[in-house]
């Protein structure tokens, strides 16, 4: 091994993250534009005030600072008695204004943590502070290969200009792409269980991450890093980030790309990269900005805001990690079953509505095991259910009761239920999977008996499968709507006897 590659390869991995959330708010956060614009036409939700036109005046929306403050809490920070919104200013097509209004050494909280499961161990990671913003409108590159460097021609849409956003900045905590997917992951469960943000709709989180490869030796043993450690390791920001998946792909392509450098001995330029999800890499967009190239000043169209007596108010719903320990305690639910069912708030209230009406096991198992799956299987939500809620209690029951197999309920009815949006009983008699009588299974298990000598010799010599080959005589000639629980014993007792 080379020098220099044996010097690389002691040099620490150090991320910061920049996470753009946004606040789901039925009116943009200074203009009472409609934020609910996915399947409008391009620009069809702006107004003179999203789109900066002379004369026109911000207003200032309450609920995403409701929704700010809910985070705060959630995170523990501090708020201080008096925020105030800045003017941001950097030439670019998405930014009608040509600045963008933020807040800049007044944010809405300051000096929160977030405990994040990472492998076996659990971490808390930093967050310097939380602020809100407005974002931008969306650029779309055409022509090409589509990427930004590639496109021939770019297309603006400002219906997205003016959404609240919430940008979360974390200290530089993470050693590694695969904590950042888990922290976003972490971080996007908490935003669902505050009711602030949804993470299904397109664009709603991005991410631009900060990536420095530091000296081990600059590294204490305690994790922490010296600020003139992390200013003379030149970093590299990674904008464009789309994905839990797409952050932890992308900074593993970086710090690839990085060793690669201080192996051939580079220096790693201070800049500004973008995520090329398509090709998997990323590509220099420009030299990286400092804070003095934004020439921030205060927003004189908006008031200081009386932020902490709001803040002391502010009530917030069971938090998953809360909520997780209390179905353990509560149903008595394993940490996985727990940890499945408390996934997102609307998963969990779903869960919690069945366990009502059947034993909680029961109900885990219906929920966690089969209805997740299936809705898995169809790139489905829980949300896409819920007003199927009866005809879900009605299967559960009608499977419980012994009026169908668990195996028809599950792998036909169901089914059917989710493509068809039918109701189980519906299913029941179309399909005849109504339960066989108990005489039928005998008669069943006779024909089984007689049929297949060879089967019951080999179950009388203990081979291993011949009862269960029987068992699936009996299940198809009743159209697997017997149980099978009672045909194995019935098989049991007959051969047995």
């Amino acid at each position: 091994m080379t020098a220099h590659a044996a010097a690389a390869r002691e040099h620490a991995v150090v991320i910061g993250l920049e996470v753009h959330v946004q606040l789901e708010t039925d009116t943009k956060i200074f203009c009472g534009c409609g934020t609910n614009f996915e399947d409008d036409e391009p620009n069809s939700h702006t107004c003179p005030t999203c789109l900066g036109l002379p004369g026109a005046l911000p207003v200032l929306n309450e609920a995403a600072v409701e929704a700010g403050l809910k985070l705060a809490t959630a995170i523990d920070a501090d708020v201080p008695d008096e925020t105030r919104f800045h003017r941001k200013n950097y030439y670019y097509p998405d930014l009608p204004k040509n600045f963008q209004i933020t807040q800049y050494d007044s944010p809405l909280c300051e000096n929160g943590a977030l405990t994040v499961a990472i492998e076996d161990d659990e971490r808390e990671i930093a967050i310097e502070r939380a602020h809100l913003e407005e974002d931008p409108g969306s650029l779309q590159h055409a022509g090409g290969s589509g990427g930004i460097d590639t496109a021939e021609y770019t297309r603006v849409d400002y219906n997205r200009a003016g959404v609240p956003l919430m940008e979360i900045v974390t200290e530089p905590d993470f050693r590694g792409p695969e904590e950042v997917r888990a922290f976003l992951a972490k971080l996007t469960e908490v935003l669902e269980y505050l009711d602030v943000f949804d993470s299904s709709r397109d664009g709603s989180l991005r991410v631009d991450a900060n990536i420095s490869l530091v000296p081990g030796e600059d590294i204490e043993a305690d994790g922490t890093i010296e600020t003139e450690a992390l200013t003379a390791a030149n970093r590299t920001e990674v904008k464009n980030i789309s994905s839990h998946k797409g952050a932890e792909k992308a900074l593993a392509y970086e710090v690839t790309r990085q060793r690669n450098a201080l192996q051939r001995d580079r220096t790693i330029e201070q800049e500004t990269r973008h995520w090329d999800e398509s090709r998997g890499v990323t590509v220099s967009m420009r030299s990286k900005e400092e804070e003095k190239d934004y020439r921030y000043f205060a927003e004189p169209d908006l008031p200081v805001l009386q932020v902490a007596d709001r803040a002391e108010a502010v009530e917030i719903p069971e938090l998953p990690d809360a909520r997780r320990e209390r179905f353990r305690e509560e149903y008595g639910l394993s940490q996985a079953a727990a940890r499945k069912l408390t996934s997102t708030r609307a998963v969990a209230d779903f869960y919690e509505r069945v366990a009502d009406r059947f034993d909680p096991d029961v109900a885990a198992s219906w929920v966690a095991d089969t209805l997740l799956g299936e809705l898995n299987y169809r790139d489905m939500r829980i949300g896409d259910v819920e007003d199927r809620f009866d005809g879900f209690v009605r299967l559960v029951e009608l499977a419980e009761t012994g009026e169908i197999t668990e195996k028809n309920a599950e792998e036909v009815v169901l089914r059917a239920m989710l493509d068809e949006d039918l109701g189980p009983d519906d299913v029941i008699e179309r399909e005849g999977l109504g339960a066989t009588g108990e005489d039928e299974i005998e008669r069943a298990v006779a024909t089984a008996i007689d049929e297949n000598p060879g089967a019951v010799e080999d179950y009388h010599t203990g081979e291993d499968g011949a009862l269960n080959f029987l068992v699936g005589q009996v299940m198809g000639a009743t159209g697997g709507s017997a149980d099978p629980g009672t045909v194995n014993q019935l098989l049991r007792d007959e051969l047995d006897g």
